[in-house]
């Protein structure tokens, strides 16, 4: 047994089995300063604990200190602080201690927002125990050292001190929130106008946002007192449009609870409204500007866009803290962050660059692609782990998940093997999603190789949330009916079932639309041959496919054998191996699956429905084509990610010689609910291989072979083998926020034109730009 008191003489008569106590009474005495003039100072000798609940709550109070242990313990420390002393003694302290309860829970949620620690204490202590459950309940004063225990493990060390929570912005809202204690307390609260209701000329009611527009309280101006006090600041705040920044200062007053504990999606402070007594505009909103619940505001006022859409800010905030987590995830685990150059050189990697022009006449920088040659110097250059989230430039066609610069994060190992970068990457993404959105992930993700992903989903980014697969039925249909679907010498057909009704009526009305639509007409001028549609109805012949014949009755697939209103779907391809990212057929399951969604024929899947797959062996190389110009080589193919990709297997090293077209990657692309979130490789570590594919297999100009010396001369210094991946950010949060566009997580993005609208760029080149950059324009 050991006493220990502290200098602020925290009376703790007993901390026995207390390994450090000092440190214990410094985090309580450290939470007392900072809840200083806003909840009052908590005294363990004011709470008259037994002996066993102070040994209990002196051992938590030093777990605690690690949140991260928090809800592990808090079970069994309650089982055991439920003491018959103060049960039988009648000390029963809920009812005493609950105003200041809440008010340290809400603390608990400013700085630990996660639900897991304050789940237990609402269920617990805000419900009041019958007489019944007395004896199996425990005090309410245990219960309040252990919630400050957890404030208390926020100041404990300087990694998890938060002072701009407590700044003197914030800690008025606060002071706003505490209802235990007595009205008329005068507070300034700076925040944002919101909504009003004039109930006549001389009262409002007006609602403040604070400066997160995370929390909202009702202020209520009009003449007070003699008449004078208010008057002005009530003709103040109804001059003021909606989202003005503004000083407000008041006596706060009681109030009714209201009906709904929301306004406009934010949360109410309940019990306590303001009386206005003056207010101060910060500045003014324009009068061309109007705000009102229903304004849409386009990309050229993006500030506008954000301040008035809290979904919005809400995913760029979100955005924020996953890359905070992704960067404290990877520090822990021996990653070291690099930064690597944004002015690069044109060298030839797959596509078309932004040129970024030098005074030096016919000299230009280029934007990375990626830091892709960069970070295998690193790994030549003796690091073992890097990684950055860069910033990456491609001059590519926009679509809804593309951006002419993006951010990526960047990951290479060395001594690694692609087995290390896959399990590295599932560690990154399990943790992201436990500790952002909160939805669990399975332990392994599934795998499946490029051939299978295009055979069965005609993708190589399938959507696994769509359980119809695709089937090869060639074999099971007659020649002649495989000549009126397509003009195709020798090809394939490819079917699919889609469960769209019970009732064929409404299939056949479904297919029909759809067909007829911009998104459907796509699929009637395929050159291969229109799509074949067939519709499960059991009143027909061989219910509803009688045109495919006897033998695919008998022998075709059971799967694909339809259900009433079921639809069934042909479509022919060349027999050839799979290349390219998708099949017709593949596009058309997507999109059938979307337009059924869409007019509620379909449930839609489930937002917290998180589907991950790797798809892996995909070919080394691809036939060329003009929208992606490769590596510019002649030999009428180019690598499929890029030229860097070692081959998978001594196996086809050896088809580097023979064939190479068969070949295939040691390449995988980690997948999420039919969006690629990001692709990586074991890369080329010799100079001698990486040279051959250059010269040999791609057949690229001697040039242009020099333009990778730099990293061939790096490869021949004894290059140890590497691997790495690269996760596309904007999509991975795009996902995670369940976001049809990435430019609904990035805070200022491009246009479909590559524009930003809001500071109109880029913008046209002066004569006098144009000559200090030797440049002239064509016609």
């Amino acid at each position: 047994m050991s006493l220990c008191r502290s200098p602020t003489e925290l009376d703790i008569p007993i901390l026995e089995s207390l390994h450090d106590g000092q440190s214990a009474l410094n985090a309580i005495s450290t939470a007392n300063k900072y809840f200083r003039g806003v909840a009052k100072p908590i005294l363990y000798r004011d709470l008259d604990f037994s002996k066993a609940t102070y040994l209990q709550t002196s051992r938590l109070l030093m777990t605690v200190l690690d949140r991260r242990e928090l809800a592990k313990h808090i079970p069994s420390v309650t089982t055991s602080i439920r003491t018959e002393a103060d049960l039988k003694e009648g000390k029963t302290r809920l009812k005493d201690y609950r105003p200041r309860l809440r008010e340290l829970l809400r603390a608990v949620k400013l700085f630990c927002p996660q639900p897991k620690y304050t789940a237990f204490w609402e269920q617990e202590i805000f419900t009041e125990p019958s007489e019944e459950d007395r004896s199996t309940r425990f005090d309410g004063a245990p219960a309040l050292v252990l919630i400050q225990a957890v404030v208390c493990s926020q100041f404990s060390s300087p990694r998890r001190v938060r002072p701009s929570a407590w700044d003197s912005l914030e800690a008025p809202w606060v002071v706003a929130q505490q209802t235990y204690k007595p009205p008329d307390e005068e507070v300034e609260l700076f925040g944002y106008i919101g909504t009003r209701r004039d109930t006549s000329s001389k009262l409002s009611f007006t609602m403040l946002r604070n400066k997160n527009q995370n929390l909202v309280i009702q202020l209520v101006s009009g003449p007070q007192g003699d008449g004078t006090v208010g008057t002005e600041a009530h003709a103040c705040l109804r001059s003021l449009k909606e989202f003005t920044p503004v000083i407000v200062k008041g006596k706060l007053k009681e109030r009714q609870p209201p009906k709904q504990n929301t306004v406009d999606g934010i949360k109410l402070i309940e019990g306590r409204e303001l009386a206005v007594t003056s207010v101060q505009s910060l500045n003014n909103i324009s009068d061309d500007i109007i705000i009102k619940n229903d304004t849409v505001f386009g990309p050229d006022q993006r500030h506008l866009q954000l301040r008035t859409d809290s979904a919005l800010r809400s995913d760029i905030i979100t955005r924020s803290k996953a890359l905070s987590r992704a960067r404290l995830h990877l520090n822990k685990t021996d990653w070291r962050e690099i930064e690597t150059p944004i002015l690069f050189k044109s060298t030839p990697e797959g596509a078309r660059e932004f040129l970024v022009p030098t005074r030096q006449k016919g000299l230009a920088y280029a934007l990375p692609q990626s830091p892709q040659q960069y970070k295998q110097i690193l790994m030549a250059s003796g690091f073992t782990r890097y990684y950055q989230f860069a910033r990456c430039f491609r001059d590519e066609d926009l679509r809804a998940d593309r951006q002419p610069e993006f951010t990526q994060l960047d990951m290479e190992m060395s001594f690694a093997s692609e087995e290390d970068v896959m399990h590295e990457t599932e560690r990154l993404l399990r943790e992201l999603w436990h500790k952002v959105p909160r939805k669990k992930t399975p332990e392994r993700f599934q795998r499946m190789t490029y051939q299978t992903a295009m055979a069965q989903y005609g993708s190589d980014k399938p959507d696994l949330r769509f359980e119809a697969q695709i089937h090869t039925i060639t074999e099971h249909l007659t020649p002649d009916l495989i000549g009126k679907i397509t003009s195709l010498q020798g090809p394939a057909v490819d079917a699919i079932k889609i469960p769209i009704s019970e009732d064929p009526k409404i299939t056949r009305k479904f297919v029909s639309n759809f067909l007829d639509s911009p998104n459907g007409k796509v699929y009637l001028d395929n050159p291969d041959g229109q799509p074949g549609i067939f519709i499960g109805d059991l009143s027909q012949p061989m219910q509803g496919l009688g045109p495919l014949g006897r033998q695919y009755e008998m022998e075709g697939p059971e799967a694909l054998k339809p259900e009433n209103g079921d639809l069934l779907v042909l479509q022919a391809r060349p027999n050839t191996p799979f290349s390219g990212g998708s099949t017709v057929l593949g596009n058309l399951r997507l999109a059938l699956h979307k337009a059924a969604i869409a007019q509620g024929l379909i449930e839609a899947p489930a937002k917290d429905d998180f589907k991950f797959v790797w798809i892996t062996d995909f070919p080394l190389f691809t036939p060329s084509s003009d929208s992606e110009p490769g590596q510019g080589g002649s030999a009428g193919f180019s690598s499929t990610h890029h030229p860097f990709t070692a081959p998978k297997t001594p196996e086809d090293v050896d088809k580097l010689l023979t064939d190479p077209s068969s070949a295939v990657a040691a390449h995988y692309d980690i997948v999420l609910n039919g969006v690629e979130l990001g692709g990586g490789s074991r890369r080329i570590h010799s100079a001698a291989m990486q040279e051959f594919i250059f010269k040999d297999i791609l057949k690229m100009k001697p040039e242009r072979v020099e333009d990778f010396r730099h990293l061939l001369d790096v490869l021949r210094s004894g290059c140890p083998p590497h691997a790495g991946i690269a996760l596309g950010w904007d999509r991975l949060m795009a996902v995670m926020c369940v976001r049809e566009s990435v430019r609904d997580v990035i805070a200022f993005p491009k246009s479909g034109k590559g524009e930003d609208l809001l500071v109109k760029s880029p913008n046209r080149m002066t004569e006098e730009q144009l000559a200090t950059y030797h440049l002239n324009l064509r016609d």
